[in-house]
């Protein structure tokens, strides 16, 4: 199973491709995608954009991305929404399946405890799958996340 995973965000958009076993994982590639300051319209473009690209190039079995969460800041949680569905669009033009992780899901898919803070699923990651040495945002960690997690849940519904 291969899944193109995301970590959905208006300002930062986390995006991994991860195939094999969720135990063993091997990343093929992951990044975070940073659209550019200005029209809502333009920025939401780069969010379908970057994920249809991903998609035609890797060919993923299945798209997993994060549930959304209420924030407390009404205006982050509306663009994260849009996001979402620029991102759920893409998957639907594709005709991907998706897998939806809640962050309880990522964390004991990652950590073994649904409980742990984000540093732990950080900390696990490296552990897990073989990453190139290079800096990383909290938003391509936890695209990665997202993405063991998918393969978790794929085996589940087989």
């Amino acid at each position: 199973m291969r899944i193109l995973a995301i970590d959905p965000g208006y300002d930062r958009l986390g995006i991994a491709v991860v195939e094999g076993d969720p135990s063993r994982p091997t990343l093929l590639w992951s990044d975070c995608v940073v659209p550019d300051k200005g029209l809502r319209e333009i920025r939401l473009a780069r969010v379908w954009n970057a994920v249809t690209d991903a998609i035609n190039e890797y060919a993923p079995t299945a798209l997993a991305i994060e549930t959304l969460f209420f924030s407390i800041n009404k205006k982050t949680a509306l663009g994260v929404a849009e996001a979402r569905g620029a991102i759920l669009s893409a998957a639907g033009v594709a005709r991907l399946p998706v897998i939806e992780c809640s962050p309880q899901q990522i964390k004991l898919a990652v950590t073994g405890h649904g409980g742990a803070d984000k540093k732990a699923v950080a900390r696990m990651i490296p552990q897990l799958l073989s990453l190139p040495n290079r800096k990383r945002l909290d938003d391509e960690l936890d695209a990665i996340a997202i993405g063991i997690t998918g393969l978790a849940s794929g085996l589940l519904r087989r």
